[in-house]
């Protein structure tokens, strides 16, 4: 597999993506690759997890192993869509007979990709799904005059657009797809910046001033000791 070390300036869709493989370093190249192209990433390596973690949270892609220790990733699409959940989703597996595709598709896949793949092929097929998805509407998140398109990657406050960097634009998604909900600090962080990766304490702040400064003052609330909120308008 090719990996691609330098690819912010391909038009690279800034989306949430689950990633469910249990192969340690496939796993591990792929979510740091993806989230060096500005993607926010989880990545999970167990389909009981993976199935537990979509009844409680939203994404706008799925990219899903079939092999998966705990459930299948088959199981695990089935579910999601018995529940009518219509995120995209991906799979990602060595069966490469036309009856496999043929039943993850079936089973509610939007694409299937075989291994081992170039990642280049990967962004494109995730380009793809988002360019399709987009036309459901469902991707906008709009509070008031503000509003995040996550597939441009592009905010827009009383129509006016407005800067944001990477890191600026990942916690304003987090805190723009639960409005008035706290969304803990932790969540932030891991988040923003990867599970591996350890913040300065006071990184965040820094972050949220600069959102304030751009998007006024009192759009985003501090809960002290628990995280951050986004005011509903």
């Amino acid at each position: 597999m090719e990996w691609v070390s330098d690819i912010q300036g391909q038009g690279v869709l800034a989306m949430r993506v689950l990633l469910v493989e249990d192969d340690a370093i496939l796993g591990d190249g792929l979510r740091q690759a993806l989230g060096s192209a500005g993607f926010v990433v989880d990545w999970l390596v167990n389909g009981r997890h993976a199935d537990a973690i979509l009844r409680e949270e939203k994404y706008d892609l799925l990219l899903l192993d079939w092999n998966l220790p705990g459930m299948s990733g088959l199981d695990v699409l089935k579910n999601l869509r018995a529940r009518e959940t219509y995120v995209p989703v991906l799979l990602l597996t060595a069966r490469d007979l036309i009856a496999d595709r043929v039943e993850g598709l079936d089973c509610g896949a939007d694409d299937y990709l075989i291994k081992p793949f170039e990642f280049k092929e990967l962004l494109a097929r995730m380009r793809a799904l988002g360019r399709r998805f987009r036309g459901r509407g469902n991707q906008l998140l709009q509070l008031g005059s503000l509003v995040l398109d996550p597939l441009e990657r592009k905010c827009v406050l009383d129509g006016a657009e407005v800067r944001l960097s990477q890191m600026e634009f990942r916690m304003l998604y987090m805190l723009m797809e639960s409005p008035g909900r706290v969304v803990p600090k932790h969540r932030l962080e891991e988040t923003v910046y990867g599970q591996e990766i350890v913040a300065e304490s006071n990184t965040l702040e820094v972050y949220v001033h600069h959102l304030r400064r751009k998007l006024g003052r009192r759009r985003i609330r501090t809960v002290r000791g628990v995280g951050y909120l986004i005011e509903r308008e």
